[in-house]
């Protein structure tokens, strides 16, 4: 559906228009509702009305908000919020909405018009107003002296897709040439309606609104031209293992290959990096290697150029996004970009746009710039960069930017002064690596011969290992790492390898050695290599970029690096000049790739990292690694170095780890012991003094001072767990004990939490970490043994809501999530916990299991949108308090309210109201009773002055 959309509005004596915000969100004209809170709302082409409750209005703005809780979801877009700041016209603005004069059958039913014109921002200044001038005249006058435009009133006022303002009067003597309008800029000033969007909609409105400056002529049709050639370079990426599928194999569409991983702000609570992007206009994203950072990046830049982004990320939608991967700007020698040259970073399949566009975007705050790759700019240039970044972001104000980088690659808060928030991904869940495997097979399945390969027996044999090899899926927390263990497990039928190490080794020989000839593929380009041949040469390049600090690399450079290695390859050498070699790599190994003309790279960091390790070690360079310690681009280096180190040479590596890391402080010693920790943890052999110092060098940074540490040494796994101190500490030492254990968390981390849980531990500490546990150990040996009367307990996954009925003493319990009427009925209906909530719930509709549990004397109901107003009629006779937020009420619910007879307290927060106001006098009757609202206008409160003093009423 178009972004340039309107709705019906329709009051008691007359019929509006309205601009949707949001689902279940409309704006409208004030006077359209003559003072009335309840309306209906008309789609067009739908038969049914549906009933609005206004939520604010303003007569002085002439303006309202409407929220429906029920609504035809395929008739629902969003719109992006638009203020003007220029003084000079604005051409090319529309109108849409329903006036009289496009009525039909018999004048009775409205229908959609569109107007164009320009709206004028001097012209309404002294009144400040928005006048919108027609580019012709929209309608003649009527015999009967009415407005052919009435009806008009409220409807949305769009530059390109943004929403300017409403409609709110024809003015008289200009011949219906003009429309004085509501700018949306003057309702984002109106702190009543900034608190009645954010609680309708769900998310704040946004504290800088997109600006409108004017248009050139060929700005937007180069933007769509900019935006289609977005879509040509990102919406297809190269998953691995796929590339002996073919080309339709290999490339797989985005929209199939992305998955929504968890990160983490400060506070430790983890959320969908989409929810996180939404509500932060800046972020610098820490990520690992294979984390999913660039495929962020591409996914984010193709969707927000297309407006097809979810409503989590929905004010992104209709950005212009800037691609700026920082690798190649690096490989080309260029120095960071000027607003003019942001356009060209990306070297997209487009031509050159008119002169001043991306300034003119930027200036309009419509600009979304997504930095890849911070980490791949030398170290001596980072404060550069950290220059080049803010200046343009303090000229642009309004520009939303992500920025990727590897986890230590810049100091924390490195670009707060420029109103960055940090965020890490995180490693992927179970639940996650279901979902990549799932849609890795997929993919394979687009060209596999179903009579010699059953992928459905092998994916449902992998997932069976995930679930029961914990080691396995230790090794697939990132999706290029999962992408490596499908891949393999393919191609073995079902045998994989037990180390990182070893999981890249066989993924090199895969595409080195064995690829070629299963695909029945001789020598193309007349050379034949081996695998061994063909690492001797990637990997001298790997060692040169790496030693560079670079990822990507010309022709000429390459070239150079193979010119030198060719003289001690003669095999190799008679076969072809070094430009044929070049094509043969490039075309044969699966591991160089050509990212824009003429710059190529490896087909992930991680393979440039692997094969650069193994050229130190070979030519016994440990000493060179080492002196890169304290860089962060050289962890992969010296992580997958161990793998290839001897006997002789590991204990150099691990302990020149170690003492990099005793000469550096806070967070970068932990970083390094670890480091050295998974150096030697999958050592096929290690004398035992290095084993020791390795194991004193974690346990002296245990347990974790701050979340940073917290999240490096739960890299280390279950490795960590016999290291942390014994139960008995202080609360502190024993909290942070048990936060690295949840942290660890799966089947090895149980043990560990159950002798707390035995030595007397707070049951606070282990309530809301459940989830990260199996659902049914943790709950028989841990929760199980503690005092739960007074500590929640949250549940948020099925698994966990089977398992209540076994913890009957638990006093207070958390039920968040989407969970029905009648799961909720099989574990709560009888529960004796005293406290319980309900929260975040689209499906719940029904509770009158709670009617059979006697012992519930609090209860709490959160954001439960299909509950009906009268939910808790005949509800728990021993209910003495009940707080409601954003949940609906009506006269109806509160009399069901009355029937409680021990109710004592009652806490109304930001109700969903179906009548015009809220009427407390079903209340009057109870004994006593203590009642507050929070965010309902006093003169919409009726029967307030029999409570006297137990009322409370907050904004």
């Amino acid at each position: 559906m178009s972004r340039r959309a309107a709705v019906a509005v329709l009051g008691e004596r007359r019929q509006g228009t309205g601009a949707a915000l949001a689902p279940g969100t409309v704006l409208t004209a004030a006077h359209v509702l003559d003072g009335r809170t309840v309306c209906d709302i008309a789609f067009p082409g739908h038969e049914r009305r549906f009933a609005g409750t206004v939520v604010w209005s303003d007569d002085r703005l002439d303006a309202a908000l409407v929220h429906l809780t029920q609504y035809p979801t395929r008739y629902w877009y969003r719109s992006t919020p638009l203020r003007l700041a220029t003084d000079r016209p604005v051409p090319r603005c529309e109108i849409v909405g329903l006036p009289h004069v496009q009525r039909y059958d018999g004048d009775r039913k409205p229908d959609l018009d569109q107007y164009t014109g320009t709206v004028l921002p001097l012209a309404g200044l002294i009144q400040r107003t928005m006048v919108f001038e027609f580019d012709r005249p929209p309608a003649v006058e009527r015999a009967d002296g009415r407005s052919p435009l009435a009806g008009l009133s409220g409807a949305p006022v769009f530059a390109g897709d943004g929403l300017l303002g409403i409609v709110k009067e024809v003015p008289p003597g200009r011949g219906h040439r003009r429309v004085h309008c509501v700018p949306l800029g003057a309702l984002a000033r109106d702190a009543g309606f900034r608190n009645a969007y954010a609680l309708v909609v769900g998310s704040p409105l946004p504290n800088r609104l997109t600006t409108v400056t004017g248009a050139h002529p060929e700005d937007r049709a180069y933007a769509e031209e900019y935006a289609e050639a977005l879509g040509a370079a990102y919406r297809r990426t190269k998953i691995f293992g796929l590339d002996e599928l073919g080309r339709r194999g290999s490339e797989w569409d985005l929209d199939t290959a992305y998955l929504s991983l968890e990160a983490t702000p400060h506070d430790p609570a983890p959320q969908r990096i989409e929810d996180l992007l939404g509500s932060r206009p800046r972020v610098l994203l820490r990520g690992d290697a294979g984390a999913g950072k660039t495929t962020l990046v591409w996914w984010l830049a193709a969707h927000a150029a297309a407006g097809t982004l979810g409503p989590e990320l929905d004010e992104l939608n209709g950005l212009v996004p800037f691609v700026l991967p920082l690798r190649s700007l690096r490989a080309r020698g260029g120095a960071f970009p000027t607003p003019a040259e942001l356009p060209g970073a990306a070297r997209l399949p487009v031509d050159a746009p008119p002169d001043g566009w991306a300034g003119r975007v930027l200036k309009a705050g419509t600009g979304l710039l997504l930095v890849d790759g911070l980490d791949e700019v030398p170290q001596e240039d980072r404060e550069a960069a950290h220059a080049w970044l803010s200046a343009l972001l303090d000229r642009f104000p309004g520009t939303r930017c992500l920025v990727t980088v590897r986890p230590l690659a810049v100091e924390p808060a490195w670009l707060e002064q420029a109103g960055f928030e940090e965020l890490t991904l995180l490693p992927m869940r179970d639940g996650d690596i279901r979902a990549f495997v799932a849609a890795w097979h997929r993919a394979a399945r687009l060209d596999a011969d179903p009579v010699h390969e059953d992928l459905d027996d092998l994916e449902r044999d992998l997932s069976q290992q995930f679930e029961q090899n914990p080691t396995l899926s230790d090794l697939a927390r990132t999706p290029l790492l999962c992408a490596v263990v499908c891949a393999l497990h393919r191609l073995r039928q079902g045998f994989l390898p037990e180390t990182r190490w070893a999981l890249y080794e066989s993924a090199l020989q895969m595409l080195l050695g064995a690829r070629d000839k299963r695909r029945s593929v001789a020598a193309p380009e007349g050379i034949a290599l081996s695998v061994e041949e063909h690492s001797q040469l990637l990997q001298r390049v790997a060692a040169w970029l790496v030693r560079g600090g670079q990822t990507e690399f010309t022709r000429d450079q390459v070239l150079h690096q193979l010119n030198r290695a060719l003289p001690g390859m003669p095999r190799v050498r008679e076969q072809g000049t070094p430009e044929a070699v070049l094509t043969h790599l490039l075309n044969r190994s699966g591991l160089l790739q050509e990212r824009a003309d003429g710059v190529f790279q490896f087909a992930h960091r991680t393979f440039q990292d692997f094969l650069s390790a193994k050229e130190f070690v070979e030519d016994d360079n440990i000493k060179e690694m080492l002196g890169h310690s304290h860089d962060q681009q050289w962890h992969d280096v010296l992580l997958l170095a161990a793998g290839h180190c001897t006997r002789r040479q590991l204990p150099v590596l691990v302990n020149g780890i170690l003492r990099a890391g005793d000469t550096a402080k806070g967070d970068r010693r932990t970083t390094l012991y670890v480091l050295a920790a998974l150096c030697a943890q999958h050592a096929a052999w290690l004398d035992e003094p290095t084993h020791e110092r390795t194991r004193k060098a974690v346990r002296s940074v245990l347990p974790p001072g701050n979340h940073t540490q917290l999240r490096e040494l739960a890299r280390l796994g279950p490795y960590v767990l016999p290291l942390l101190p014994e139960p008995g500490a202080q609360f502190d030492e024993e909290n942070r004990t048990l936060r690295m254990i949840h942290e660890v968390g799966g089947h090895a981390a149980v043990p560990h939490a159950r002798r707390f849980a035995e030595a007397g531990a707070p049951a606070s500490l282990f309530t809301s970490d459940w989830d990260r546990y199996p659902a049914r150990e943790y709950a028989r040996e841990v929760l199980a043994l503690l005092d739960l009367q007074y500590a929640p307990v949250l549940v948020s996954a099925r698994a966990q809501l089977v398992q209540l009925a076994g913890l009957r003493e638990a006093g207070s319990v958390i039920v968040s999530g989407d969970f029905g009427d009648a799961e909720l009925a099989d574990a709560l209906e009888g529960y004796p916990a005293r406290r319980v909530r309900i929260q975040d719930n689209r499906l719940v509709s029904d509770l009158r299991f709670l009617g059979r549990c006697p012992g519930i004397q609090e209860l709490a109901l959160s954001h439960c949108p299909a509950l009906p107003p009268d939910a808790l009629a005949g509800g728990p006779v021993g209910l003495r308090s009940v707080h409601l937020t954003a949940v609906r009420l009506s006269t109806r619910g509160l009399e069901a309210l009355a029937t409680l007879p021990g109710l004592r307290s009652l806490v109304v927060e930001y109700p969903l109201l179906e009548e015009e106001g809220l009427d407390l006098k079903p209340l009057h009757g109870i004994p006593a009773p203590g009642v507050h609202i929070k965010g309902v206008p006093k003169s919409r409160i009726s029967g307030r002055r029999p409570l006297g003093d137990r009322l409370a009423i907050t904004p």
